[in-house]
Order: C-alpha cells, then structure tokens, then sequence
C-alpha cells in the first residue's frame, strides 16, 4: 500500500492535455462524419466523389487509428510519470 496521501497528486503536464485534448477531438470529429455518411446515404446523396465527402469518408479511417495511438501514448506517460513519482525521483 502506498503512504503518501490524497493530496500529494502529480501534477499535470502540458503535453498531456495537449495529447488528450488533441485524441479527443480526432475522435469526435471522426466519429462526426461517420454518422454524416450514415445519414447522407438516405437522404440521396449518392456522389460521394465530390466536394468535401471524400474527407468526410477517408477522416474516419485515419484519425480513429492515430486518436488510439494518442490515448495510448498519454497512458504509458502518465504510469510512468506515477510510477517515477511514487519511488520518489
């Protein structure tokens, strides 16, 4: 069990709420235009070759993957972080 009390939190980085911030926002807006998608194809939009569909089609694909890897990332830091903080570095 550890002996350092509630209060004695380690502090957070600017990195981290940048990488948290920043995997959070890939992630809505990817999952934004995934439900654009669901929703045009019903609504008749049948070209999705023009305009800015094939962003809106092709977002998804690559920042779900990358919004992982940044959640990922800021987890690995932040055990390490504690673990460096509770062995007293």
């Amino acid at each position: 069990m550890s002996t350092r009390t509630p209060g004695d939190d380690v502090p957070v980085r600017r990195l981290d709420r940048i990488l948290a911030f920043m995997s959070l926002g890939l992630a809505v807006v990817s999952i934004g235009c995934f439900f654009a998608i669901i929703i045009a194809r019903p609504l008749g939009v049948t070209d999705f070759t023009v305009g800015a569909w094939p962003i809106v089609a092709v977002l998804p694909i690559i920042a779900l993957p990358i919004a992982f890897l940044m959640i990922l990332a800021l987890l690995i830091m932040t055990f390490l972080r504690r673990a460096r903080a509770n062995r007293g570095e």
